[in-house]
């Protein structure tokens, strides 16, 4: 009988906030062309003459602003999640970041050392987009066909509308909206409008058909911004929130070539001067907080709508370690394991 597996995937972290850790960090994220896919000349360039000479003083003092005294809170929330997790199913469940450690070729290390022929691979992203949710399928299963080339893998497809992510979403968002607020924002990390271009092969629904994400098309199986709208669409709907009261929007642009729009920067100001006093902000996309939202949003942010005229900005937590969020886990890997035969693989790329 073959042996099974869980290996949950996240974005990572720098080792701590020193300058050459935050650099080192920064060169692997920036190397990958899924995240970064200019043309070679172009990309070399702007990475180490525009970016790794100057930006890494500015992100690790960002990091400072959040680190936590047992190190990055993403890596010390994704440790706690498997750990969580670990106590609902006898299946050993591992850990890996695509950028950073605990590394993605350690965990298939470990994995190959137990014997393991069957592992479920669960990316921690709901929705998919080239620069999160493909890249860390693509860079688990290079390192398992190098490592362990007999390793089944089944991956968790992209859980954007799922039920438990969704009951796991309102359930965290619920009690801020039981205190008084003018408008609560989405926000959603950002990717550039090219990139739902280049995931389209027919070349002539995203960004071409007018709203084409409330347009069904096969295309939205890989399309980021109609997922995030589908998310959105099934959480207002439950928590019963008026269409006057909220709105979508995306951050952490990088570059300058357009991105996903509107933008959450500009929309804080926007809210602000249009009369928005008390504004909530959940960032869906982020299952486990981290420099994008304690930082971006928790700090940068709520000084940008402070200064534009607002009275309160409240982060509200992402999923983290709640209990709905773990009980959803726990249901995608019971299934797995209760698979009797091997199945094929969940090809989403």
């Amino acid at each position: 009988m073959s042996r099974k597996a869980v290996l949950i995937t996240n974005l990572g972290s720098p080792d701590s906030t020193s300058i050459p850790d935050v650099r080192r960090y920064l060169k692997e994220f920036l190397s990958d062309d899924r995240v970064f896919d200019a043309p070679q000349p172009i990309k070399s360039y702007i990475l180490y003459c525009k970016v790794l000479p100057f930006r890494p003083k500015k992100t690790a003092e960002a990091y400072q602003a959040i680190w936590t005294q047992d190190g990055a809170p993403l890596i010390v929330t994704s440790r706690k999640v498997q750990r969580l997790l670990q106590e609902k199913t006898d299946l050993p469940v591992e850990l890996s970041m695509r950028y950073g450690s605990p590394s993605t070729s350690a965990a298939i290390e470990r994995l190959a050392q137990q014997g393991i022929q069957e592992l479920f691979l669960v990316p921690l992203y709901p929705h998919y987009a080239m620069s999160s949710y493909e890249t860390a399928v693509v860079d688990v299963r290079e390192h398992a066909r190098k490592i362990a080339p007999q390793m089944r893998i089944t991956v968790q497809p992209p859980f954007f509308r799922e039920q438990g992510y969704i009951d796991a979403l309102c359930q965290r968002i619920e009690p801020y909206l039981e205190n008084k607020y003018d408008y609560i924002l989405f926000s959603f990390h950002g990717i550039p409008e090219r990139h739902l271009r280049k995931g389209d092969p027919s070349n002539a629904h995203c960004t071409v058909v007018p709203d084409c994400c409330r347009n069904c098309s096969p295309v939205q199986s890989v399309c980021y911004r109609a997922q995030c709208l589908r998310t959105v669409e099934e959480v207002v709907t439950r928590l019963k929130i008026p269409a006057t009261k909220y709105n979508m929007s995306f951050q952490s642009r990088f570059g300058k070539e357009p991105w996903l729009k509107p933008y959450t920067d500009f929309e804080f100001v926007r809210l602000a001067k249009e009369g928005v006093k008390r504004l909530l902000v959940i960032t869906p996309a982020f299952v486990s907080d981290c420099l994008e939202t304690l930082e971006e949003i928790g700090i940068q942010g709520k000084n940008d709508f402070l200064e534009a005229g607002g009275s309160s900005l409240q982060l509200i937590p992402c999923l983290n370690d709640h209990p709905a969020w773990i009980d959803f886990l726990a249901a995608r890997v019971a299934v797995f394991e209760k698979q009797c035969e091997p199945g094929p693989a969940a090809e989403i790329l």
